[in-house]
């Protein structure tokens, strides 16, 4: 398909430029460290697309001149060579445009992934575990942090919920498009009938909120619970109250931390986590598209799926809103979903 990237690459570096100048402040290393990351984050993103398209601009003006002269001299090594390098160049191009797609302030921020279990029993939260193993190999691909904030594992087995953090440029922009019911279908082993089960799970993708955008949360609106840590996490975890749920009264949203050996991290997290779900629910007060989009996952169960997995009695992988279809299901489950992601993007 044809390329439409459009990059203002006096725009980036003015940009660059200013960040720069800022970081260069002595009063700028006085903030608090997450403004800090999120700054260099900044920095760091800017300076990575300003030395590609430059790189871009190269490599395509050398092998231009280096197609010339093959093509005079019927050089076809050369040509072959030729090939292979524009198909990489291509395959870089159209990350870069997905990147130019992501627009929304929101997109640059790190995610917060919480995956639930629905109808199914065990069978979903062996669903559960199949699509955390998923995506934690996707975002090893990425070169992507994950820290595990919530877990909880299921009675025979898999995981009835989990949530995690995912830290790295545009985690959000690309994550978003998880956000829905995925279905799955195939042979249960944990049928002893051998008969084939639907399972579904919902995946729930939020931006973490950074420290420039408010949120008032008072203390009188909080009611905040401590216990003991089960799963894993050490024997530390087991033996103190460490684990924290807070309950935000007005909205009856409710969190929980239990992953960080210390009751006072633990707090910490999951005020951010709560910071992050009043932040998108105030979005969604004003953004009815994405209003229509949370109110799909009221029922985690069918005919409200985004994607199904099917390992029987065929292998597919389909993609509901964008009909993006995939064979090769164990290239999906081992964390290549990249498909979909930019079918997604490029269909808003």
């Amino acid at each position: 398909m044809p390329f439409e990237v459009i990059f203002d690459l006096d725009d980036r570096k003015k940009e660059l430029e200013e960040i720069e100048k800022i970081m260069e402040k002595p009063e700028f290393w006085q903030k608090n460290q997450e403004e800090i990351s999120r700054i260099s984050q900044q920095r760091v993103s800017l300076k990575e697309s300003i030395d590609q398209w430059n790189r871009f601009h190269h490599e395509t003006e050398d092998a231009r001149i280096l197609a010339e002269m093959a093509l005079e001299d019927n050089d076809q090594p050369m040509i072959k060579e030729l090939e292979k390098s524009l198909s990489r160049i291509e395959e870089e191009l159209r990350g870069m445009e997905l990147r130019i797609l992501l627009g929304d302030p929101d997109d640059q921020r790190n995610a917060i992934v919480a995956i639930n279990s629905g109808a199914g029993g065990t069978e979903a939260q062996d669903w559960v575990e199949m699509l955390f193993r998923m995506y934690l190999r996707w975002c090893e691909s990425k070169n992507f942090k994950t820290s595990v904030i919530d877990f909880l594992a299921g009675e025979e087995a898999g995981i009835k919920n989990v949530t995690f953090t995912v830290t790295g440029s545009y985690a959000y922009g690309y994550l978003k498009s998880e956000h829905g019911i995925h279905r799955m279908v195939r042979i249960s082993p944990f049928d002893a009938t051998g008969r084939r089960h639907t399972s579904f799970a919902s995946v729930s993708v939020l931006p973490e909120v950074d420290v420039d955008i408010q949120i008032d949360i008072e203390d009188k609106d909080l009611r905040i619970d401590t216990y003991r840590a089960s799963g894993p996490g050490g024997q530390h975890v087991n033996k103190t109250s460490s684990a924290v749920r807070i309950t935000h009264l007005p909205s009856g949203i409710v969190v929980q931390c239990q992953n960080e050996k210390s009751q006072h991290r633990n707090k910490d997290m999951a005020l951010k986590v709560l910071k992050s779900r009043l932040y998108d629910l105030e979005k969604n007060k004003l953004d009815e598209k994405k209003q229509k989009m949370h109110d799909t996952q009221k029922e985690i169960a069918w005919g409200s799926q985004i994607r199904s997995y099917v390992f029987n009695p065929y292998r597919l992988v389909k993609d509901h809103r964008t009909n993006v279809e995939v064979g090769n299901l164990d290239r999906v489950m081992n964390g290549d979903i990249n498909m979909f992601i930019d079918a997604y993007l490029r269909s808003k």
